[in-house]
């Protein structure tokens, strides 16, 4: 018996020595917030004295496991907070924080949808000068023209200068026809519109690009049909596309 109460004792001292740290150990919670407290703060840095340490994640949120003796931390940008003793927070399940920095908040952006018919005023008022281009041609100042005395008509040096620079020409040119193609182009996409076929024909993603390939109507003839016509036209070229006839001639030959 005098043996067994020594082997006792030491069992039950080994037993309180490694239960109770153990016993010791939990964890506390919480979300850290800007010093408003109203936008939660991520990749803040949450340590312990023990040598512990976290990260508050996308939400703010932290969970760190800590012991009695321990103190926590924060750290943002490298700017630590105070220490906080384990044995003092209240709530460990819940130990919320604001932090003494400020978020800044971008102005609400509102997207509109874009305006066909804007979008056309823009371009003409930026390329004015192109799609008021005209071939340069002699021009003849008529007697007291700029100045409003008495002069002998002459010609536009000006003008007859532009008439011998063929590469300056030929570039405004071309540019001018560019532009108006485009805006030819953006005018038939405005009106032969996805939404509007799919609507009239119950057609969409492979089916609906195809049919639009293939019964793109010409410029000319999108600026020349009403709304109503123009509906017909999407009708009556769905009805051929379904027996897999190709699109009527736009404008009928003259006999």
């Amino acid at each position: 018996m005098r043996r067994i109460l020594p082997l006792l004792s030491f069992f039950i001292a080994s037993f309180l020595f490694y239960a109770a740290p153990a016993a010791a150990q939990y964890k506390i919670k919480g979300t850290v917030y800007d010093s408003t407290r109203t936008y939660a703060i991520p990749s803040v840095s949450v340590l312990t004295s023990s040598g512990r340490g976290t990260v508050t994640n996308n939400m703010g949120d932290y969970e760190i496991e800590v012991a009695e003796s321990d103190s926590i931390w924060f750290s943002y940008l490298n700017k630590p907070t105070v220490k906080f003793p384990v044995l003092k927070i209240t709530s460990p399940h819940s130990f919320d924080i604001s932090l003494q920095i400020n978020v800044p908040v971008l102005k609400e952006v509102r997207i509109r949808q874009r305006n066909y018919r804007q979008d056309s005023i823009q371009n003409r008022e930026d390329y004015a000068k192109i799609f008021n281009y005209e071939k340069p041609g002699i021009k003849v100042n008529s007697p007291g023209q700029f100045t409003g005395t008495p002069v002998a008509a002459g010609f536009d040096l000006d003008a007859l200068i532009d008439i011998f620079n063929f590469k300056k020409r030929r570039s405004m040119a071309s540019f001018q026809r560019r532009l108006i193609q485009q805006e030819q182009d953006k005018y038939v996409d405005h009106r032969f519109s996805k939404a509007l076929v799919r609507r009239l024909t119950g057609l969409d993603s492979t089916e609906l690009d195809k049919f639009m390939m293939i019964y793109r109507p010409p410029y000319e003839f999108t600026a020349l049909l009403g709304d109503y016509d123009f509906q017909k036209y999407i009708k009556d070229s769905f009805e051929r596309y379904k027996k897999g006839l190709p699109p009527l001639p736009f404008f009928k030959e003259e006999e």
